[in-house]
């Protein structure tokens, strides 16, 4: 497992791991024209982790509380407690 001193800061503020920026620990964001639609350098104590989620060509309707409380149901983001996993990260975007 990766520690916090395998992330570098850059001069504006923002962290580097393997060759890409953050924004900071625990910070989801966009991944363009990637296999995955969101990245975020996980972070626990002194370990670190890259977590990529999500699928880049389906459209997210969270709006629709129909759908937000079936995907909740679906990927039982009441238990979803560990920052390492993908499902944390998509249950909270949800």
């Amino acid at each position: 497992m990766a520690t916090i001193r395998d992330a570098k800061r850059t001069k504006g503020g923002r962290l580097t791991y393997r060759g890409e920026s953050f924004a900071g620990f625990n910070k989801p964001s966009r991944t363009p024209g990637a296999k995955k639609k969101f990245k975020v350098l996980a972070k626990k104590g002194d370990q670190i982790k890259l977590i990529r989620y999500g699928d880049p060509n389906m459209t997210i309707k969270k709006s629709n509380p129909g759908r937000r409380k079936n995907f909740r149901a679906r990927h039982s983001c009441d238990t979803a407690k560990d920052n390492f996993t993908a499902r944390y990260w998509s249950c909270k975007n949800w």
